[in-house]
């Protein structure tokens, strides 16, 4: 199993990227940090800085043939970044053309509404985006870990780090098939 970590230079929940890293090194799969830049992320924990990671690949090297699956981890600052970068969404966009699947946890959704990829799907996410989701066509829950299979890829999506022992068991059994 091989998985992307799409992510900001900067701005990265710390615990978000880390927990589903793990995750996949434990089932024996690949991750691979891919952002905007070269160089080093700036990860926090909520508004602190956190630990730095280095990047693998950027989005202009890095394509969605070369993975199983996409995880987009949250942070205020992150999927705000990512969504104002044109090769960050069309690199987020490629899975979902794909059919491949993708999972996204707290703030992410944001870099999936600039996608255009939510319209008819059901989703959670941090509360705050509720609003966002509706509006850009997607009907928002509030549930521990959601999977959408109503398009062309599977989508799951979770609130909160205190989400993350479910999200990670939910993306990697569908990364796996």
């Amino acid at each position: 199993m091989q998985a992307a970590f799409l992510v900001a230079p900067e701005g990265i929940e710390q615990v978000e990227l880390t927990r589903p890293w793990q995750a996949v090194t434990d089932a024996s799969g690949g991750p691979t940090l891919v952002s905007t830049r070269t160089g080093k992320v700036q990860a926090f924990n909520h508004l602190d800085k956190a630990d730095t990671f280095p990047v693998d690949l950027t989005v202009d090297e890095a394509t969605a043939a070369d993975f199983d699956g996409l995880v987009l981890p949250g942070g205020v600052a992150n999927p705000d970044a990512l969504r104002l970068d044109e090769r960050a969404v069309a690199f987020v966009k490629s899975f979902f053309d794909a059919g491949k699947p993708v999972a996204a946890i707290c703030h992410a959704p944001w870099t999936l509404i600039e996608a255009d990829v939510v319209r008819g799907r059901t989703l959670t996410s941090w509360p705050s985006l509720r609003t966002d989701l509706r509006n850009a066509g997607a009907t928002w829950v509030d549930e521990q870990v959601q999977i959408c299979t109503s398009g062309p890829n599977t989508l799951i999506t979770s609130r909160k780090p205190a989400d993350l022992e479910a999200f990670c068991a939910a993306f990697i059994s569908e990364f796996s098939h």
